[in-house]
């Protein structure tokens, strides 16, 4: 099979979707992988690592689309990309198709074979390909919310973890998934009062017992939530149902809870944001201020620390990179359900159905539109 890895496009985005260890792996299987120049430059990987490791360099993602039967990615496709996919092309990245209507017509009009990361699910549900960026990205999320606390940035003037004499700040975390422990451990480490609100009492109490003590734990519900807000300087969204959109918890009546210059950082804005007035930000422009709360809202946090977080990702999609290359998608999603869960659209087909909720379209199970 030939493998594509373009350069991503996106604001400061500065992942790539494939290592020069994947790539040996793929060639020395039969593949021919294809890496346009300067994908890897943003992780401090250079063309000629590539090369070295027996991937062909091309000049433009043009090229890339064109002869790939399978693109590797780490973001969606932007506007100028759609172009380039063609039917029965297998796309494998982070899709968030849920919050972006534009993005799944487009695909559904091309017939690809999109794979999404962030779907694809292991049988006791856990969400392998996500779990890596959700790290990076909750532990991100206190840095910056420490940062943007400074008054200079227009925040509380706040110091995260106190001084001496002088209260900590207070951290509410919405969600206790693997964002939510992340940025919960963090903010507990630098110090400051943390709030973690979950709905599932099970992971509550094991929540409660691995955090440390200044972390407590609230069963999540609409009085808990405003109590929190109230003493919020700090507020991360860290909720994901899988799939689908994310309950926008926080409406904007809310933010009047909330102390001006309190910060909000909504990790869950690829898929729709916790917040009613959340939106996507980049890395380049990554706040705006609605009623007086800083809200940093940026879609593909764990780009800022790209080298880092390019091998985090490769060391978990590598294995399915591998599978379906080996096999081809309909061969690989048969033997591995988890590779199954992971199609979002196949051949003009919607198969995964919180999306086809979330966009009010019809879905066909991927055996179907096989």
């Amino acid at each position: 099979m030939v493998v594509g890895v373009p350069k991503e496009i996106k604001d400061n985005e500065n992942r790539v979707a494939a290592i020069p260890a994947g790539v040996q792996a793929l060639v020395s299987h039969g593949h021919k992988v294809l890496v346009q120049k300067g994908a890897g430059a943003g992780s401090g990987i250079g063309d000629q690592a590539y090369e070295a490791a027996g991937a062909k360099i091309v000049g433009t993602a043009r090229q890339v689309f064109k002869d790939a039967e399978l693109i590797l990615k780490v973001k969606e496709p932007l506007l100028p990309e759609y172009d380039l996919l063609r039917p029965d092309q297998i796309l494998f990245t982070y899709l968030h198709l849920a919050p972006d209507l534009e993005l799944t017509k487009a695909l559904l009009k091309r017939k690809i074979i999109g794979i999404a990361y962030e779907t694809v699910e292991t049988g006791d549900g856990r969400l392998p390909l996500l779990e890596p960026m959700s790290e990076v990205a909750g532990k991100m999320a206190v840095h910056i919310a420490a940062y943007y606390l400074a008054k200079p940035l227009g925040g509380r003037g706040v110091l995260l973890g106190g001084v001496p004499g002088v209260p900590p700040a207070t951290v509410a975390v919405l969600g206790g998934g693997i964002v939510g422990i992340n940025a919960a451990k963090v903010a507990a480490g630098m110090g400051a009062w943390v709030y973690l609100l979950e709905v599932n009492p099970l992971r509550m109490r094991y929540l409660d017992e691995i955090l440390p003590e200044n972390v407590t734990t609230l069963m999540s519900n609409r009085m808990s939530l405003e109590e929190c807000l109230r003493r919020a300087d700090v507020l991360i969204g860290a909720i994901l149902i899988h799939g689908a959109r994310a309950p926008r918890l926080v409406t904007r009546d809310m933010l009047k809870l909330m102390r001006p210059g309190a910060v909000i950082v909504d990790v869950a804005v690829d898929q729709g944001g916790c917040c009613e007035t959340t939106r996507p930000t980049t890395h380049s422009d990554p706040v705006y201020v609605v009623d007086g709360i800083i809200h940093y809202c940026v879609a593909n946090m764990p780009g800022a620390y790209a080298r880092t977080s390019t091998f985090a990702l490769t060391n978990a999609t590598f294995p399915y990179v591998q599978q379906i290359a080996d096999k081809g998608w309909l061969q690989a999603a048969r033997e591995n359900l988890e590779i199954a869960k992971g199609l979002n659209v196949a051949r003009g087909h919607l198969t995964n159905q919180p999306v086809a909720l979330a966009h009010h379209l019809s879905y066909v199970p991927w055996t179907k539109a096989a």
